[in-house]
């Protein structure tokens, strides 16, 4: 039992009841309990010891395996008082029930069969998102994306390990092992499969994490009016005086659905001051630490010694990109011939300052969206595992090593692959066998 609504005041709080035990629980703290018609909710009354009504409820009632978890959910519906709400929760333990620990909902979910692990970690991404783009990643792993995509690699790995197995227990009934060749031809697939997903975690790792974007450059060339732009509203100040930035100003943005951390940094210059030294020591700070860094000149005047050294120092810390801004003003001769034209005052060229930003840090980004892609961790550092075992596979058919030791690797390999998709039992390997090869009759 547990609060599944997020804590505070609101018009709704809803408690949610989950076992064999939710409707009598349930029972036990209303007046007029619902007649518990599964997935149907019905008016009651929240009670106290005397019976006293305290809140008019909303109660709804989901059968298992039909649930969330699958079992018996009980969800109590209050006004978002988080006094009634505690209340309720009272109540209830008074009933027998006990407090939830922190995710026991999904844990049930997973432990019951209703999800598998990529949907549980799929849910907690969901939870997480602060971008349209990553919700909806989020909600396709939620309903097995992740699982899908590398269900054929697994069948196709479960397929060579039950061709080996098979030879070599069974070899008195005319069943051999398949030539290498056959192996290798078998095995490549399961390779390459496996890579593809390891490596589209170089994508997938933007779309849950984001990254951060520094924006340096002189003073007066337009960083924070560059910023707004891209962040879409007011959020730094901008005026026609040299220096306004002093300290480092940052918010996130959604750009192509990634979420994007934009610094706004101080001008950097000949500080004056102690103030101006100290921002403009982070703003070369904020270059070294980010993802990606906007080295923004001024479009309208010619270029100085001062451009072309940031420029460098930018390229020398990593990723970087140049914006000459104010293209909407006469140009003259740009700071270098790569740079992006944009217009922070009209907008002009913003469009394609995106997109060359997408391309900076995900320049496989398009053919990942299109395939699929991994956002955890774990699966890739599963998937490299397992990669390794498959590669070593791979060395042991070359070298005609035992089909015995070929077997140990392979199993290896599906090891991690099982820790993302499910165990695979003794049991799956044999049925495999004795439904392809026609053994004993």
């Amino acid at each position: 039992m547990a609060v599944a609504t997020p804590p505070g005041r609101g018009g709704i709080g809803v408690v949610r009841l989950s076992g064999p035990e939710s409707r009598t629980v349930a029972e036990s703290l209303l007046r007029r309990p619902p007649e518990w018609r599964p997935w149907t909710a019905a008016l009651a009354e929240l009670t106290d010891q005397d019976s006293r009504t305290i809140d008019r409820v909303v109660v709804t009632f989901f059968e298992r395996p039909r649930s969330y978890t699958a079992e018996d959910v009980v969800e109590i519906a209050c006004h978002g008082s988080p006094v009634v709400l505690r209340f309720c929760l009272d109540r209830a333990l008074e009933g027998g029930a006990r407090l939830a620990e922190p995710g026991e909902f999904t844990l049930r979910a997973y432990l019951n069969g209703r999800i598998d692990l990529p949907r549980a970690e799929a849910i907690r991404d969901l939870i997480d998102a602060t971008t349209l783009y990553q919700a909806r990643v989020a909600a396709q792993q939620a309903e097995g994306s992740v699982s899908k995509r590398l269900a054929p690699v697994k069948e196709q790995l479960l397929e060579l390990l039950s061709l080996l197995e098979a030879g070599i227990d069974f070899a008195e009934d005319d069943i051999s092992v398949p030539p290498d060749a056959e192996l290798l031809r078998r095995l490549d697939p399961v390779i390459e499969g496996t890579r593809r997903l390891a490596t589209s975690f170089a994508y997938g790792k933007l779309v849950s994490a984001g990254l951060s974007l520094a924006i340096v450059g002189r003073p007066n060339v337009g960083k924070s009016s560059l910023f707004n732009r891209l962040l879409e509203q007011d959020r730094a100040i901008v005026t026609g005086m040299p220096g306004t930035t002093r300290d480092l100003v940052s918010e996130v943005a959604s750009i192509g659905g990634l979420p994007v951390k934009l610094i706004d940094t101080a001008g950097i210059r000949e500080a004056e001051g102690l103030a101006e030294t100290l921002g403009i020591e982070r703003s070369y700070q904020a270059m070294t630490d980010a993802d990606l860094v906007l080295v923004v000149v001024d479009a309208s005047a010619p270029a100085i010694d001062e451009d072309l050294a940031l420029i460098g120092r930018a390229r020398s810390c990593g990723n970087a990109l140049v914006v000459a801004n104010k293209c909407d003003l006469p140009l003259s001769q740009p700071a270098a011939a790569a740079a992006l034209f944009v217009s922070a005052q009209t907008g002009e060229g913003v469009d394609a300052l995106r997109v060359a930003i997408l391309r900076a840090v995900a320049p496989e980004g398009e053919p990942a969206r299109e395939s699929g892609f991994i956002t955890s961790v774990r699966h890739e550092r599963l998937l490299k595992e397992a990669l390794e075992y498959l590669q070593k596979a791979r060395l042991a058919i070359e070298a005609r090593i035992p089909h015995e030791m070929l077997l140990l690797d392979l199993y290896g390999a599906l090891r991690p692959i099982d820790a993302i998709t499910g165990a695979t039992t003794a049991d799956d390997i044999l049925n495999r066998i004795f439904s392809t090869f026609c053994i004993g009759k």
